[in-house]
């Protein structure tokens, strides 16, 4: 009988414990992408970039660059130097990346057989960066209000647990700034990093995948070393641009001076 007693006793306790422990809270995918956008990614980085454009016959260009960023309070400031080949050599690209979206990014290209610095008007921020697959849009950090997430089921790359995330834009302003009319972004789930997206493309009927690879730490921070893009038309590919980044290093120290119209004119 004594059994019996201490084994219902020791039931019912547990049974308590069981209630008491709090439910496990399943993220929404707001939250998923708050964490995304609240990884960190450093103050402030220097990489060497080689971005290589690929035509549908398997021709090839290569471009080298060299890129800097800086953070300024929720803000981000971006510049970007070509270095070669001769025809591209000189171009500077900067860029101020507002985090609210109450205020559009400033984005500034130097063409130097012109002399002369563009501003890219919102109207151009959906077209193709320097001939590239990635949009002047996609060289700024999406800001989260401006898009409508849901979470669509859970998956794998590679060995790595995801989720499936679709982003829809909020207002046509956005669909045309980008140019999208929606994303599904795939986030690892231990490191809340993006590493693979899909994007439907307003014009021409058209879907851009993106694949980032190399994910490794430098300095503590997770980071993608190698972006891949391809825009496709009917399943057949149009084009293709890979980005590659070494010698990446973070919390440099970087003077303000550098992220100037005056300096994107200058050079490195």
């Amino acid at each position: 009988m004594k059994t019996y007693t201490q084994y219902f006793s020791c039931l019912a306790v547990l049974l308590m414990l069981l209630i008491a422990v709090p439910a496990v809270h399943a993220l929404t995918a707001r939250e998923i992408m708050e964490k995304v956008d609240a990884r960190d990614d450093g103050d402030n980085m220097t990489a060497d970039v080689k971005m290589t454009l690929i035509d549908r016959q398997g021709n090839k260009r290569i471009r080298e660059m060299k890129v800097f960023s800086k953070d300024k309070g929720m803000d981000t400031w971006k510049m970007q130097f070509f270095l070669s080949p001769a025809d591209v050599k000189d171009t500077g690209f900067l860029t101020n990346d507002y985090y609210e979206g109450d205020r559009d990014d400033d984005q500034w290209l130097y063409l130097p057989d012109l002399h002369k610095t563009k501003r890219i008007a919102t109207s151009d921020k959906s077209s193709s960066f320097m001939g590239s697959d990635f949009s002047y849009a996609d060289m700024t950090r999406r800001v989260l209000d401006e898009w409508n997430y849901k979470l669509l089921k859970e998956g794998k790359v590679g060995e790595h647990k995801v989720w499936l995330i679709e982003a829809m834009p909020v207002s046509d302003v956005v669909q045309d700034r980008y140019g999208y009319l929606k994303s599904v972004l795939f986030i690892r789930q231990d490191i809340f990093l993006g590493v693979r997206a899909v994007h439907w493309l307003k014009e021409g009927k058209k879907i851009k995948y993106q694949e980032n690879k190399g994910v490794k730490q430098i300095d503590g921070i997770w980071v993608a070393t190698e972006l891949h893009e391809k825009t496709t038309k009917n399943k057949v590919a149009l084009h293709r641009t890979v980005m590659e980044y070494s010698n990446i290093k973070y919390n440099q120290s970087l003077d303000d001076a550098l992220f100037s119209v005056r300096k994107l004119e200058k050079g490195i």
